[in-house]
């Protein structure tokens, strides 16, 4: 029995990968949304990516010997570190932006369509082909994860003030920038690795420009003076080392190792669920209610990445 299960594992391994990326990033919600409410979004994407380097950094070196990855030709690097740049540094700016400009649901409504586009540019530009029972599987998870975050949910969500009348129209535009940010660094990443370089390098290649690109574009910023405020909060650090872990190191290297082993579509997909993974936990950490809406979406979804592993 364990051979079998073993084997099993091995077989399905991008996709297990991806599935541990979407429970791993649905911890990462709860963590950088408690530090993001005492320090700000803006902080927390500064000190979360440059500690994750740390962390991948560490692990690659207990694990290799080399602080950092050899043998890696130019155009691994270029591909990895234009990842890291379009993926982790704009794409997530876009993403916090425009939760700022129409709100939580809004927003992953329109980021919920990042899977389509990984999917059209590993086509494109890697010559990945889906069959219709893996088009079908990403069809239904993504639609199952718009019915949940289309939903009105909570009575109590902060209504978002909109600086002019266009501000709606100026969200939907950096959701789906943040989307596209995030299917196309993924693809990137996956040119990147090749066949050759495994997941934990190239991980720690693109966080490492991403890191470098967030405090270059933090220089331009007006609150570089409170930064001695923001290192004496100890909670806001420890939350964002939480999410840092389940986030940037964790989730990233999983993610990379799930497109490493499935097409990416397919792997994006099943990451696209965190919305579904995280009706439970703040159902035990915030005591919310669920409706009935969100448990069928949650079955679509589920559904759907059941079909996307017998793909």
């Amino acid at each position: 029995m364990p051979r079998r299960v073993f084997n099993w594992a091995m077989i399905y391994a991008g996709e297990l990968a991806a599935l541990l990326t979407a429970f791993l990033w649905s911890f990462t919600t709860l963590f950088f949304t408690s530090a993001g409410r005492l320090i700000g979004s803006r902080w927390v994407n500064r000190i979360r990516i440059p500690m994750a380097v740390i962390l991948l950094g560490t692990l690659y070196f207990i694990t290799s010997g080399y602080f950092w990855p050899s043998g890696v030709n130019s155009k691994s690097y270029l591909y990895l570190a234009a990842s890291g740049v379009i993926g982790l540094t704009l794409g997530d700016s876009f993403l916090f932006k425009a939760l700022v400009i129409m709100g939580p649901r809004r927003t992953l409504v329109v980021f919920a369509t990042w899977p389509i586009i990984a999917s059209v540019t590993a086509w494109i530009t890697l010559g990945e082909t889906l069959g219709i029972l893996a088009l079908s599987g990403i069809a239904l998870t993504i639609a199952g994860v718009i019915w949940v975050t289309a939903e009105r949910q909570f009575e109590t969500e902060e209504k978002p003030k909109y600086a002019e009348s266009g501000s709606i129209r100026l969200g939907i535009i950096l959701a789906l920038l943040a989307a596209a940010g995030q299917a196309i660094g993924l693809v990137l990443a996956k040119a990147g690795m090749g066949e050759n370089l495994e997941p934990l390098p190239a991980t720690l290649i693109r966080m490492a420009a991403a890191a470098v690109a967030v405090w270059i574009l933090s220089l331009f910023g007006r609150d570089l003076k409170n930064i001695a405020t923001i290192i004496k909060n100890k909670k806001a650090l420890a939350f964002t080392l939480g999410g840092a872990i389940c986030g940037p190191f964790l989730g990233v290297w999983m993610s990379l190792t799930a497109v490493h082993h499935t097409a990416t579509g397919t792997a994006s997909a099943i990451m696209s669920i965190v919305p579904i993974l995280v009706i439970p936990l703040v159902i035990i950490f915030y005591k919310e209610k669920v409706s009935l809406r969100a448990i069928v979406g949650a079955v679509i979804a589920v559904a759907g990445v059941i079909i996307l592993f017998y793909s």
